[in-house]
């Protein structure tokens, strides 16, 4: 006989196995993405890319759960370009964004007017946020956006943006509500906090965390901590054969002999320079503070990982690691380098060797960038992709990766690498590159590139001069082949013109008598209407003359550098200083002396010249990105009225501003 329990649990088995078939299977949540993209991250500034200098753990170890790609570019070698066409999945030279914003302004030297470029990214995009929130994600914009807007505008539910004046608390006037900090607080850190802080806040539902770190653009201000480590370990290093830099010239003109070349590395003047179109590029990675940067931002992505674990989100998140453009070997604005070695480390990040050139360049140096995708039960783990893959992919690829449907109206320029992703052959064709301007990072002529297969073709833009390089063969681009075969070069010339053509590439054009720059072009402000009053209100008494340069706009500032009601002065030309003059009586039986405080823009320098009477008592070159207080006693003027005339003169002709923190007579 049977036993009754256990037919009956025998049934209530059968019927409870029908009912669990019948019922429909548990959705399952869209993934989330993290894209972790770093601001002027050369390729080799990575260990798992060859840096035997910077420490990147979380990188590497990212690498070794996910798959490397080696053949990895940005669409442009400067960051607002590369960065929209992450979000739009099209080339700059359609979309017609093609330089940084807000840009470069014209300079004298250059032949030619710089092309027609839009100054923000266009409403009529539909960016990759816009399209992950109409699919129920939740989106953040953290960093770095800059593309002239709100990043709310353009499909980000959240941002926390803004440019970057120090590392270290206040940040800059943009943060002080939107990222709370206190005193000897990290930016990097900080940002970190913010990105780490949405994801627990959306862990119920997919998120798309777009984490634009400022880092390690510059300013180059490591992490205190982590600086001392480098310091230490540079230290013990063996020393580096080779030159800490090299001159680069313009390849767009007269060659120069390598006689010619010894005595400019010698000659070491911006003038000089400027007139043979050299620049120096770094040729070493033992930069402590950039050191600090990378390591920094390193801690960042394995802080995200860990919380990613932490709650139970580490295999349904995708993560994309890249960088927006090359590693910054070229200075930013023409730098001399006969100065101390912590100068020069606030002025050239680091070397992007075997690479050629850097940021600004379209020299692998400047546009071959770090890419690694983790994609949890996809991608094979330690695994490297030889694909050649550029900055419109993204978005086709992350659709493709979340099953949603493609928009090639949008992504036209964008090919989706997910057969690459899967281990299985994948040529996306040709890559192509556009930009008719001068950089901020050499005197090179603007140009653009296209490289198809193994071969890549660069073009000048003021002489048509041609480049050919087996990059497969010879990555540093010393081998220039295209005279030795004229037919891949002008193969590939013509599909570089008949692109340009197709997405209509608007070219610079020469200056002539009647010329004007182009819509969008940044010109220099040669005045400012409100700066008189401004001086008057900053210091009562005191006069100016002779201000301008290059769009710096000169005038008060609430607040710089630690120092409130700060004001900004430019010179108006290389030749010609901004003076602030007074004519004051010394009083008798008084001692007498004039203070004031100066600081140092960033990318620039500038001369102080004080003069009383016309008679020169100080010529100091300001270079440190800190205050410098000054004080001149005039007692021996007892009795007499003098003029007291504070000059900011030109170093070179860049950033050449001064910032003043008040002006005094006691």
């Amino acid at each position: 006989m049977k036993c009754p329990h256990r037919i009956g649990l025998i049934t209530a088995l059968i019927i409870s196995g029908i009912v669990t078939y019948d019922l429909p299977a548990a959705e399952t949540r869209q993934p989330n993405v993290v894209f972790f993209l770093v601001d002027d991250l050369g390729q080799r500034d990575v260990g798992c890319y060859g840096s035997r200098f910077y420490e990147t753990p979380a990188i590497d170890q990212l690498a070794k759960e996910g798959m490397l790609f080696d053949n990895a570019y940005s669409t442009c070698h400067v960051c607002s370009p590369s960065r929209a066409s992450i979000l739009t999945g099209k080339y700059p030279a359609r979309s017609n964004l093609t330089e940084w914003l807000g840009g470069r302004p014209e300079k004298e030297y250059e032949k030619l007017h710089h092309g027609e470029k839009l100054t923000a990214l266009p409403d009529d995009e539909q960016t990759l946020a816009e399209t992950l929130r109409k699919h129920g994600y939740a989106t953040a914009n953290y960093g770095k956006a800059h593309l002239n807007k709100d990043p709310r505008a353009y499909g980000f539910d959240e941002a926390i943006t803004g440019w970057v004046r120090s590392y270290y608390h206040p940040f800059s006037p943009t943060y002080t509500k939107t990222l709370p900090a206190k005193e000897g607080d990290y930016y990097t850190d900080k940002l970190t906090d913010a990105a780490i802080d949405f994801i627990e806040r959306n862990k119920d539902t997919p998120f798309f965390v777009h984490l634009e770190h400022f880092s390690v653009h510059d300013p180059i201000q490591g992490r205190k901590d982590l600086v001392q480590k480098y310091e230490k370990k540079l230290a013990a290093m063996p020393q580096q054969e080779g030159p800490d830099y090299i001159l680069e010239p313009n390849p767009d003109g007269p060659a120069i002999s390598g006689e010619k070349l010894k005595a400019l590395e010698e000659n070491d003047s911006s003038t000089s320079h400027q007139g043979e179109r050299v620049w120096w590029v770094k040729q070493r990675q033992d930069n402590v503070e950039f050191a600090g940067m990378v390591e920094a931002t390193d801690e960042s992505l394995g802080r995200i990982r860990a919380k990613l674990k932490e709650l139970g989100l580490e295999e349904n998140t995708i993560i994309i690691f890249t960088s927006d453009n090359g590693g910054m070997a070229a200075s930013n604005q023409y730098r001399g380098i006969n100065h101390p070695r912590e100068t020069l480390n606030s002025r050239f990040a680091s070397s992007n060797l075997p690479l050629r050139g850097a940021k600004g360049w379209n020299y692998e140096g400047g546009i071959r960038v770090p890419l690694i995708v983790h994609w949890p039960g996809k991608t094979q783990p330690n695994s490297t992709s030889k694909a050649i893959v550029t900055g419109t992919d993204f978005y086709p690829t992350l659709l493709e990766m979340l099953n949603l449907p493609a928009l090639p109206d949008q992504h036209i320029d964008g090919r989706s690498f997910v057969s690459a992703l899967n281990a299985e052959d994948y040529d996306r064709g040709p890559i192509y590159w556009h930009f008719p301007h001068y950089s901020n990072h050499g005197f090179q002529s603007p140009g653009g590139a296209i490289r198809s297969g193994r071969y890549k073709l660069l073009e000048y833009y003021e002489n048509g001069t041609l480049q050919l390089f087996d990059v497969e063969n010879d990555i540093g681009e010393r081998n220039d082949l295209a005279e030795s075969q004229p037919e891949i070069a002008q193969k590939l010339k013509r599909m570089l013109h008949d692109w340009r053509n197709e997405v209509d590439a608007k070219m610079p054009y020469p200056k002539t008598a009647t010329s004007k720059p182009a819509p969008g072009s940044r010109v220099a402000s040669s005045t400012n209407e409100r700066l008189p009053a401004d001086v008057e209100k900053f210091s009562p008494g005191w006069k100016v003359k002779n201000w301008g340069g290059p769009a710096m706009k000169p005038g008060l500032r609430k607040e710089w550098q630690g120092r409130s009601s700060v004001l900004l002065t430019h010179p108006r030309s290389p030749e010609l200083p901004c003076v602030l003059s007074r004519s004051v009586e010394i009083p008798a039986g008084k001692e007498t002396a004039l203070r004031f405080e100066v600081n140092n823009h960033p990318k620039g320098n500038w001369t102080l010249v004080v003069r009383v009477n016309g008679d020169e008592v100080l010529r100091k070159s300001i270079e440190d990105t800190t205050w410098q207080e000054f004080q001149f006693d005039l007692t021996e003027h007892a009795g007499e009225t003098i003029k007291i005339e504070l000059e900011n003169r030109a170093s070179d002709w860049a950033f050449e501003a001064a910032y003043w923190s008040r002006i005094e007579l006691n």
